[in-house]
């Protein structure tokens, strides 16, 4: 390593990863007084980049778009991994860990093609690869029908100009960090969930490696932290897994969190509603609260969720 670089940053290579490892770079440089240059940016092509006519489900889920950044942060070719923390598999390998959540984005979900879910044409054709979004939509709106839509946003926008569909979800966050605040409209988190851990970037060093961990715990944002490990602790209690339609917010607010959960079968037929408020220091908070929802929850629901099945 020459000697002025400090860290080795690890980035999928798309235009909304490079902005998330940009802000990762600028946040880390402002903490510690370093001038740009001392944190290299090492972009990595993810396999989930490269299959885009599939749904993730089909082909590995979430481990496609952190399996060659475990690969180089695991051989110690990077230092640090971003990551847009939604996209992380909720049980990841002993030998990483999350040395900071940045402070989050907006968590919702922007609907681009109409200005509401109520105003979507009726039989719309609605673009989107995601369970949640799929599953939400027809849940509202039964006579809309949902086809795969893959890709970066740029890609998704260009499949809906060209007439792939008539609308799709974007998160806000993302449309943000690419300085598209302009393209959709937000959907109200009152009556449109978005997802797990959605709006937040997470930076994942080596346990072992104690300087790095030292050095990227100058970023973390403890309100951020906390909401988004209870969505990540109800996830692990749910079982869910690509195919399960969940859909999460959590506020922080005084050192309490606020959930609120909707889980959906598949067809968006059925759901299940919960809410909760515990201490955020409670870590057994989310695991109730997915306990009563699955206790609730229809077969339709339960089968999609690790521990039925």
């Amino acid at each position: 390593m020459t000697a002025h670089v400090k860290l080795r940053l690890g980035t999928r290579n798309s235009p909304l990863a490079m902005a998330q490892a940009h802000e990762v770079r600028a946040r880390l440089c402002a903490a510690h007084g370093w001038d740009e240059s001392a944190i290299e940016l090492i972009p990595v092509t993810a396999s989930g980049d490269k299959v885009q006519d599939r749904a993730l489900a089909e082909i590995g889920g979430k481990a496609l778009w952190t399996k060659e950044l475990d690969q180089w942060l695991g051989e110690g070719r990077t230092d640090i991994s971003v990551h847009s923390l939604k996209d992380v598999e909720t049980q990841r390998p002993d030998v990483f860990e999350l040395g900071a959540i940045l402070p989050r984005a907006d968590k919702r979900d922007r609907l681009v093609g109409a200005s509401s879910i109520a105003l979507i044409p009726r039989g719309a054709t609605v673009g989107t690869s995601a369970p949640r979004r799929a599953a939400q939509l027809l849940n509202l709106r039964p006579d809309c029908r949902v086809v795969l839509f893959r890709g970066n946003v740029a890609t998704r926008l260009a499949k809906l100009a060209a007439g792939e569909a008539d609308a799709t979800f974007l998160a806000a966050a993302g449309l943000e960090r690419l300085g598209q605040t302009g393209t959709g409209h937000p959907l109200d988190p009152a009556d449109w969930l978005p997802a797990p851990s959605q709006g937040a970037i997470a930076v994942e060093c080596r346990s072992n490696d104690a300087v790095t961990r030292a050095l990227v715990a100058a970023i973390d944002h403890a309100p951020s932290r906390a909401e988004v490990m209870a969505e990540r602790a109800l996830l692990a209690e749910l079982g869910g897994n690509c195919h399960s339609a969940v859909a999460v917010l959590c506020d922080h607010a005084d050192g309490e969190l606020a959930m609120r959960v909707l889980l959906f079968s598949p067809d968006g037929a059925e759901r299940v509603a919960g809410e909760a408020r515990f201490s955020a220091s409670d870590s057994e908070g989310p695991a109730r609260l997915a306990r009563d929802l699955l206790a609730r929850a229809s077969e339709a629901i339960t089968v999609h969720f690790g521990h039925h099945g």
